[in-house]
């Protein structure tokens, strides 16, 4: 049998309302919609949903909209039936509830990160530790110590040391044989990058070697170093180097490739940074491309740097398309519509409503209070004496009259900036909420069981007016002394 939902909405969403459901027949679910009696479906709350809905015998479910506050497991004891948050626009109930099953497992991954502090040298230990704990928290797996040219790197034994009790694991990259061995001695994982010539090293430690070509390209020097190793039984990974962009990139894609299918079974690691670091274009739809290649080619271990001010969350990006791409791979279908953290700039409905639908709203608003919504069309706010448009805010100021209400003018235009990037940029824009930047931005989860507290500029006009006097009254008194 199908279920029975009641859908609560507020009188200003209660026709798109109908339309979404509408428009989504047939459904797995029969529904009935209840106007609660508020005008704005967010500013619902569990409470007044308890006060005002009495019978709920016939409905095997209660739909809120996703704004709604409070705690709906007690609204739920309340009504006797189960109560559940919809999307936050109405718009998204189609892919809601056409997804809500089968949501992604993004918690597993087949690449490991090697996060790389590339001026470790001139860090103190503790320094290195506090970094390392920042890469751990983003995703890595291994910390990688960066060694310098010709520069002393006198801790370096005490920070592999350092890193290990804390629980790290732990490689050291350097051009310096002693530095390789000073690093394996003292503990280290993983050791890169050694050769052919390099290969004595292994006798000293037991570290796991990350070895390259001499030259580091050179595939045939590579192929020699990888047939040593196996037939001596030691475990490695190999590295054909990651080339920049008209330097050999595709050349470089192709070893891999190569390398690949000369040995299927080896460990195989990829150095990201020559891409993201040298290429000035957002590093997050960089490592999604790489992580794609690497998902395709079963490439173990990457190495993620976050030198330039672009790459700044390399390592938290690499994490995330990582498990995308181990995603897709399993499921068996593209990277797309697991996750929107690698979506920065754009979203992929930035507009859910059309002009139409937002001159339908503004037609039943019988209040002052500003709406601001956004559509291909541009940015419009309205209230009860009427509706603009526009696509630069400064054009909007003139026809708002809030010029003698600081605090509202100061709401408005932290608004209307936020409405004209997501205008500009294609984001969705929600009237009292941040704009979402994907992962490049915290954002702390809102508990929706709680209320907000009230923004610094909703105090009364008797609050605002008394502050003024007390203004005067502190400037007058100045004036005296």
């Amino acid at each position: 049998m199908s279920e029975h939902l009641l859908f609560l909405t507020g009188k200003l969403a209660e026709k798109s309302l109908h339309k979404v459901l509408e428009n989504m027949q047939p459904t797995k679910f029969s529904y009935e919609i209840h106007q609660i009696g508020v005008s704005v479906a967010a500013l619902m709350t569990t409470d007044l949903i308890a006060r005002r809905l009495k019978d709920v015998s016939k409905f095997d479910k209660v739909m809120l909209p996703g704004r709604c506050r409070g705690d709906i497991d007690q609204l739920a004891n309340q009504l006797g039936k189960p109560v559940e948050r919809g999307p936050e626009e109405l718009k998204d109930l189609p892919q809601y509830f056409g997804h809500a099953a089968k949501k992604s497992d993004l918690s597993k991954y087949s690449t490991d990160i090697f996060a790389e502090i590339v001026d470790a040298p001139n860090m103190t230990v503790e320094q290195i530790i506090a970094r390392a704990e920042q890469y751990r928290n983003d995703g890595a797996n291994v910390i990688d110590l960066g060694c310098l040219p010709n520069t002393p790197f006198g801790h370096l034994a005490e920070s592999v040391q350092a890193l290990k009790s804390a629980d790290f694991k732990v490689s050291v990259d350097s051009l310096l044989a002693e530095d390789l061995v000073t690093g394996g001695k003292a503990g280290a994982d993983f050791l890169l990058s050694l050769q052919y010539n390099s290969l004595w090293i292994l006798e000293k430690v037991d570290s796991t070697p990350i070895i390259i070509g001499g030259p580091p390209s050179n595939m045939r020097s590579l192929y020699k170093t990888i047939n040593t190793l196996l037939k001596e039984g030691v475990r490695f990974i190999a590295d054909p180097i990651l080339d920049p962009i008209n330097f050999n990139f595709t050349e470089s894609i192709v070893r891999y490739r190569n390398l690949r299918k000369h040995y299927p079974d080896i460990e195989i690691m990829m150095g990201v940074g020559n891409l993201t670091e040298l290429t000035h274009v957002d590093s997050a739809g960089t490592n999604a491309l790489l992580m794609g290649i690497i998902s395709e080619l079963d490439i173990g271990h990457i190495l993620a740097t976050e030198v330039s001010e672009h790459c700044r969350k390399s390592v938290k990006e690499a994490d995330l398309a990582r498990r995308i791409m181990h995603a897709s791979k399993k499921g068996h279908i593209p990277p797309k519509g697991y996750h929107n953290g690698l979506m920065a700039l754009h979203e992929r409905k930035p507009f859910p409503y059309d002009v139409g639908e937002i001159k339908e709203f503004a037609e039943n608003v019988r209040d002052p209070n500003f709406r601001i919504q956004v559509c291909d069309e541009g940015v419009f706010v309205y209230n009860r004496d009427g509706i603009w448009n526009a696509t630069d805010p400064f054009d909007l100021y003139p026809r708002l009259n809030v010029a003698e209400d600081g605090a509202h003018a100061f709401y408005l235009g932290c608004e209307l900036a936020r409405a004209q990037i997501a205008w500009q940029l294609g984001k969705r824009y929600d009237q009292d909420e941040e704009l979402e930047w994907g992962i490049h931005v915290e954002k702390s989860e809102q508990d929706l069981n709680a209320f907000k507290d009230e923004g610094s500029t909703m105090q009364s006009r008797k609050d605002r007016k008394n502050n003024r006097k007390s203004t005067k009254y502190k400037k007058n008194d100045a004036r005296r002394c």
